[in-house]
Order: structure tokens, then C-alpha cells, then sequence
């Protein structure tokens, strides 16, 4: 595992904590993230992409009025220009600390969470709460074609856009894989995910494509900043037209975080859980 970095010296990550027993907005942890983005070159004042990190809580609880348990589902949208993201472990912690708090009604458990974590990230937070059979959460397949069954040998487990090649055709199409893996930049703890890959422009290589994308499989960062990874080496090695890049990562510890980079104008599929999440 590599050394926890500077920015994360004080994060609640991979630490004992206490169990929280009572709501307490002073959990969550923002990190800049200009800190991961100054690599890839990417400008926090004029950002190459349009993008959200859509997190699904299945942990989320509280007390009504009368003492009595409500469980829900809760889906954040936390936009890529916030100048801040929320690490992980510190906002699974702040939710339990709604577990033995009372509220009169669900809709200021809303109001607080879009309050609190507006704060942490510095932007507006998009926050709606579910019941936990609501068919908004039913899971479907990701749109387009697998790259997965392609019978190459590989040794590389490093990312490397030098894998990233095209064809003088230009294309259209919707592409996705299941062999997506990076880890934890602090515990080193693996995060399994699938990413769908959707452009206009020259015609991708899919077995460089599969390469390059199985390349991130010892890589130690965040979610939200593999998927940027991946959209600026395809955004340099391919130069398409128009591009969205798309991940669906595993949940773990009763959150699952989806990132989603692109192009201006272009837009993810309506908001979709895969079997895995």
C-alpha cells in the first residue's frame, strides 16, 4: 500500500472511528481536486469536460418524529465543477450519524444533506431519497457493445495511452467493460467497476481499447479521477468529435460511486444501477 498523501493525512479513511450517535455534519471530509487533476493537466478554470459523481446510499436511516426507524436509498449528484469532492469513509460516516437522530419529516433529512454537503463540496449537491423497493433502483445493463471477450494476452497493469490507437474511419458507437479495477489510494483495498465508453470520431482500436483499460488495475486513486484519467488519454490519443466516459464502480461500505466525464453538450444514459452495484 502506498503512503497515505498529503491530502489525506487527516481523513477518516482506513482509521478505528468512533460510531457516530448523533447527526454530526463535522464528518465529511472535502479534498481539493485540483490536487489530482494539476497531472493530467487539467485546469480547474477552464474544465475539458461537462460531468456529476452520482453516489447511491443503501444506508441511510433515521428516526421520525415518534422514534420510530425510517431506511431509504439515497441518490447525491456531486458536479465535477465543485472544487471539491467528499472521500468516501467520511460520508458513510456522517450518514450514520443520522441513524438515531430524529426528523419530522423526509423532507428535511433532504434539505439537511443538500445543506451540509453543498458546504463540504462547494457547489449545489442534487439529493433524492427512495424507498427501498422504488423500481427507479432496479438494475439494467450497460448500453453498447462489450469489449470484454476479446482472447489477447496481457502483462501490463499500469495505465498507458500508448495502448490507445484509431483507424482513419470515423464512427459512432457505444462501447463498455466489466475488467475495470483500480485501488484505494490510502488502504490499497480494491474497487471493482465497469466503464462505458460513448464518441464520435476516428475508430478505436478495442484491443488496445481493453488493454488500456485493464492498465488501471494496480492503479491506486480515486473514482472520480480515474474517470478522468481515461476521458483526457482518450481525448488526446483519439481526438474524437464528441465523447462521454462512464463508470459504474462496486459498491463498498453501503456506497457505490458512478463518475461521468464528457464533452460539452453530451449526456449520460438516464441514471442506471448495474447488478454488481
Amino acid at each position: 500500500m502506498n503512503d497515505r498523501p498529503d491530502s489525506l493525512v487527516d481523513a477518516p479513511l482506513g482509521r478505528e472511528s468512533a460510531y457516530p450517535e448523533h447527526y454530526d455534519a463535522g464528518l465529511l471530509y472535502p479534498i481539493e481536486r485540483a490536487v489530482n487533476r494539476a497531472p493530467l493537466g487539467i485546469e480547474e478554470r477552464a474544465l475539458p469536460f461537462d460531468g456529476e459523481d452520482e453516489w447511491h446510499a443503501f444506508e441511510l436511516s433515521w428516526l421520525n418524529a415518534r422514534g420510530k426507524p425510517i431506511v431509504a436509498v439515497a441518490r447525491f449528484r456531486l458536479p465535477a465543477s465543485s472544487p471539491r469532492l467528499i472521500e468516501s469513509k467520511s460520508w458513510k460516516l456522517y450518514l450514520n450519524s443520522f441513524n438515531q437522530s430524529r426528523f419530522d419529516a423526509t423532507g428535511d433529512v433532504i434539505q439537511l444533506l443538500e445543506r451540509d454537503l453543498a458546504e463540504a463540496a462547494g457547489a449545489p449537491v442534487g439529493v433524492e431519497v427512495f424507498g427501498v423497493d422504488d423500481p427507479a433502483l432496479t438494475p439494467r445493463a450497460l448500453p453498447g457493445e462489450s469489449i470484454d471477450e476479446q482472447d489477447i494476452e496481457i502483462s501490463d497493469y499500469t495505465p498507458s495511452a500508448e495502448h490507445l490507437t484509431v483507424g482513419e474511419a470515423i464512427v459512432e458507437e457505444t462501447l463498455h467493460s466489466h475488467l475495470l479495477k483500480s485501488n484505494c489510494p490510502v488502504t490499497g483495498q480494491p474497487d471493482w467497476g465497469s466503464v462505458m465508453i460513448r464518441y464520435r470520431g476516428p475508430k478505436l482500436d478495442r484491443e488496445g481499447l481493453l488493454r488500456y483499460l485493464v492498465g488501471y488495475r494496480q492503479h491506486q486513486d480515486f473514482h472520480e479521477h480515474c474517470v478522468e484519467h481515461i476521458f483526457t488519454d482518450l481525448m488526446a490519443r483519439a481526438r474524437p468529435e464528441r465523447l462521454l466516459v462512464l463508470a459504474r464502480y462496486v459498491r463498498r461500505g453501503g456506497l457505490d460511486i458512478s463518475p461521468w466525464r464528457a464533452t460539452p453538450g453530451e449526456r449520460p444514459p438516464s441514471p442506471l444501477r448495474l447488478a454488481r452495484q
